[in-house]
């Protein structure tokens, strides 16, 4: 596969978020690749290669394309392999406001994270933990308030409903 120019998307405020606002991580760099400051990356997002500013306005996307292991990127900022060796293990982060609007039923992981969860009969359960996704769809993980976890498929049988304040979950799902 050819390499992607990066191109900045239409209603992205860039990368330069406000104060505050929340970052969300498309990739994180997993190591180096070549001698030119290229680097390897483990993507989280679909459409990584349209987003051109990371890290509040820090790197700047000059290339992407498939690698055997991973996304090869090419930054600005990375002149020469021990500049790109030494971003190993760092997140590539965007503002939350950066990402394409969802559509009916559709979320970001990083939305759900820390949400307060509630049973359909009222109870507080606690908060959204961690989000795994083993194959057959997402999985929710909540720790109740005395620490112990348990974990729900997140599908509309057990996840009736969801917003920005909070997750209600199907009292037939809690342990």
């Amino acid at each position: 596969m050819p390499p992607q120019e990066a191109t900045d998307r239409p209603s992205t405020p860039a990368a330069k978020a406000a104060a505050g606002e929340p970052a969300v991580t498309l990739a994180v760099v997993i190591g180096a690749h070549g001698i030119h400051g290229q680097v390897r990356l483990k993507v989280f997002a679909e459409d990584f290669g349209s987003y051109k500013s990371f890290n509040h306005g820090t790197l700047t996307l000059k290339a992407s394309q498939a690698g055997n292991n991973g996304t090869i990127a090419r930054f600005a900022e990375i002149a020469d392999r021990n500049a790109a060796e030494a971003m190993r293990g760092t997140e590539l982060t965007v503002p939350r406001s950066a990402l394409p609007p969802l559509g009916e039923g559709e979320y970001y992981h990083a939305d759900l994270m820390g949400l307060p969860a509630v049973s359909t009969a009222g109870d507080d359960l606690g908060r959204v933990v961690l989000i795994e996704n083993f194959g057959a769809g997402d999985v929710i993980e909540i720790e109740l308030p005395d620490g112990k976890r348990f974990m729900i498929p997140m599908n509309a049988d057990a996840v009736p409903e969801w917003d920005a304040d909070r997750l209600v979950v199907n009292a037939d799902f809690v342990d």
